[in-house]
């Protein structure tokens, strides 16, 4: 039986996002939302983009919370997405901000050929419904899904994700994003750590799992979502032994998005196997805000 470490998990949440990306909270709203549920540690995520961290920054600062300069990107491994997390980064770098704008462009071209695909069902406007509720620009699935919320075409966000915007569904789009590689280049040359964002939500089959760990780890990366919003606890204990097998640091955030439209509310998820090693072990100024 694993057993669980000390509560001081509960205060810490290294995954979230805003309205610069597909979140529901301004930077500062965010920081404000998890300073009142009782994180003390928080990073900001957002997909392919920095732009909310400065923001976030003066407002944990003025709550006497620490903000990690974080970011999501969006990766494409043998034809599969995934995310990868990088802590501790330099926002101000210019190789990581060259690298997220040439995402953010495919963002776009991408999103394009999803309303087109909408269209072709008789979903009209979805471009436009989708920008409605992309504050910063970024479009992503999930302002689709909630313009499609809207014009009734689904009861909810969740709902939507089962008729429409995944394979084989309307409003789905095959898309390359940014290599494996060149994601870890960028996250370690801006000085943070990159971390397989929820690990159970990628339905890569048993041998494809191991290589892409083994690549992961042979390119750099050094940590593993243990524990996700949207893992159970059976895929936490399994990433748990694997971020042991691996040598991968374990991180833990909610992936938060807002009310409605998140698999967990922040503060209230399960405490990291004490078999791990968390990812801010050696984060001094962390550590101290914690103990």
């Amino acid at each position: 039986m694993m057993l669980f470490t000390e509560a001081l998990t509960f205060m810490i949440d290294l995954h979230s996002h805003s309205t610069i990306s597909d979140g529901l909270l301004s930077p500062s709203a965010l920081v404000q939302h998890a300073f009142s549920r009782g994180i003390k540690v928080l990073s900001l995520t957002d997909h392919d983009d920095v732009d909310g961290l400065k923001e976030a920054d003066s407002e944990s600062k003025l709550l006497g919370m620490h903000l990690i300069h974080g970011v999501e990107i969006s990766v494409t491994w043998k034809k599969s997405t995934i995310h990868i997390v990088g802590l501790n980064v330099d926002s101000r770098n210019k190789t990581l901000l060259e690298g997220l704008a040439s995402i953010r462009e495919g963002r776009f071209e991408r999103a394009k050929q999803m309303a087109a695909s909408l269209d072709g069902v008789g979903i009209k406007g979805s471009l436009e419904g989708a920008l409605k509720y992309a504050k910063s620009g970024i479009l992503g699935r999930t302002h689709f899904a909630r313009f499609l919320v809207e014009a009734g075409h689904a009861k909810d966000v969740k709902t939507v994700f089962k008729n429409y915007l995944v394979k084989g569904k309307p409003g789905f789009v095959e898309h390359t994003w940014t290599n494996l590689e060149s994601a870890l280049s960028w996250i370690r040359q801006s000085g943070g750590i990159a971390a397989i964002a929820h690990p159970a939500r990628y339905d890569l089959g048993k041998n494809n799992l191991l290589a892409f760990l083994n690549e992961f780890k042979e390119l750099g990366g050094e940590g593993i979502e243990v524990i996700s919003g949207s893992h159970t606890t059976e895929q936490s204990l399994k990433f748990a032994r694997i971020a042991a097998e691996f040598e991968f640091l374990a991180s833990i955030g909610s992936d938060y998005h807002g009310p409605g439209i998140s698999y967990r509310e922040m503060g209230s998820l399960p405490k990291l196997p004490e078999t791990c090693v968390p990812i801010w072990k050696n984060w001094n100024e962390v550590n101290a805000l914690l103990n």
